[in-house]
């Protein structure tokens, strides 16, 4: 990206950029320079097929040669734009929080499948281990005669949760808590809930190997990685029972029919649900004889 005499437009910058990312190992090389410099232009990506032959200013390239140098370094694209879409929601994402994956849109969207007679209903949902609270945030813009809240361990991601709960005009309640300590919740969140959802950490430190450098190196390992994610899913899975509450995780592939037979000691109705590429990725437990868990 270097010459002073060279022409860029948005075409050569486009291909010159996805050669360079894929020698770099940048996943989605050519969707990564499409928002880089969509970014950098202030329109929409799909717009810039528009525009193939448009030049560049020199102010255009100074904005977009930091960002590109960003992405060479693996950094996420969610982090360089400083947002995602989650569902319905715009997202804020940073360092400090887990960049919202497409399983737990999955996960959302099964929730309100299921609960879809009961939207009216004054339910109470809580997120554990909320992180950016892209969850109950979705889920209250849907149903927003539930009362949703949710929590973490992180002061930073509690800090962004609320702060994407007012981007998104959402009356969600986030608090700073921890799981192992699920039975000494603060004051604002000692409710009946009738519902819990979560996606907690569940990767061990030896699977860190099989992921790519872009996670590891960029997204927090607090909401990644943890020593023995049963210990979690089981706190969780304890506590939904003792609040009769239905209950919906998340879960490793390789994991999830362990977290499904620690469900199925305390639920009288569990089940284990398949994302779109057919790993098996969510428990659905609850202490009621449901149609959909039949």
């Amino acid at each position: 990206m270097s010459g002073s005499e060279r022409v860029w437009t948005v075409l050569s910058m486009l291909e010159w950029a996805t050669d360079y990312f894929k020698q770099k190992d940048v996943p989605d090389p050519r969707l990564s320079i499409e928002w880089i410099v969509a970014e950098a232009l202030q329109c929409k990506r799909l717009d810039l097929y528009l525009q193939f032959e448009r030049p560049l200013s020199s102010d255009e390239l100074d904005a977009i040669r930091p960002l590109v140098k960003r992405r060479a370094s693996l950094e996420p694209l969610q982090y360089i734009l400083g947002s995602t879409e989650f569902i319905n929601a715009t997202i804020t994402v940073d360092s400090n929080v887990l960049i919202p994956r497409i399983e737990t849109e999955q996960l959302v969207d099964l929730l309100l499948d299921h609960f879809r007679k009961r939207k009216h209903e004054p339910l109470n949902l809580l997120d554990i281990g909320t992180g950016s609270g892209c969850i109950p945030i979705a889920i209250k813009k849907e149903n927003p005669d539930w009362y949703c809240a949710g929590f973490d361990i992180s002061e930073k991601a509690i800090e962004r949760a609320k702060k994407n709960a007012g981007i998104n005009e959402t009356d969600v309640d986030f608090f700073k808590a921890d799981i192992l300590q699920i039975n000494q919740l603060p004051e604002g969140l000692q409710k009946e809930w009738d519902i819990i959802i979560s996606n907690p950490p569940y990767i061990t430190e030896p699977e860190k190997a099989e992921m790519h450098k872009q996670v590891t190196k960029h997204e927090p390992h607090l909401a990644l990685f943890h020593d023995d994610p049963l210990k979690l899913y089981s706190k969780i899975i304890e506590f939904a029972a003792a609040q009769n509450a239905s209950l919906y995780l998340e879960c490793n592939d390789k994991t999830a029919p362990d977290v499904l037979q620690i469900a199925s000691r305390l639920f009288s109705n569990s089940k284990l649900f398949k994302d779109l590429d057919q790993n098996e990725r969510f428990v659905v437990a609850s202490p009621n004889q449901e149609d959909y868990l039949i």
